[in-house]
């Protein structure tokens, strides 16, 4: 009897709208990352890197110990945290701007003009006196 009350309990939390709001949210935005770091990649840091005399960021490394033998060097590899930063604020940026277009969009909707309220009814008293007046004029 308990498991079904679990389950129940799980199947409301999980159909909720927000939980599934913020599940498609975090499949679109991790597909959207993706999409940004082949931009940046691929696209924006090739210029940059031909701009700065034929610089690929990701390999900008300082070397603190050579390799030797079988140990791998250490290096601080502060050309891929260039490039994730400029990820960043590009990711950051569409984010704002999308965000600030929703925002547009909801003070338009505030703004615009309620339709009038309809009318309250006629109370029994303002019934009866209009039949009355009708009576009279007859």
């Amino acid at each position: 009897m308990g498991k079904v009350k679990l389950m129940d309990d799980f199947k409301a939390f999980a159909l909720k709208g927000n939980v599934v709001d913020m599940a498609v949210g975090v499949i679109i935005g991790g597909a959207f990352g993706k999409i940004v770091t082949s931009l940046v990649n691929d696209v924006i840091m090739p210029p940059i890197g031909v701009l700065l005399g034929d610089v690929n960021f990701k390999e900008l490394s300082w070397v603190m110990v050579e390799a030797v033998g079988d140990q791998p060097a250490v290096s601080i590899n502060y050309g891929n945290f260039i490039q994730v930063v400029i990820d960043f604020l590009i990711i950051a940026w569409v984010v704002f701007l999308a965000i600030r277009a929703m925002m547009k969009m909801k003070r338009k909707e505030a703004a615009a003009p309620a339709p009038a309220p309809a009318p309250p009814a006629p109370s029994k008293e303002e019934v009866l006196l209009t039949e009355i007046r009708d009576l009279l004029k007859k």
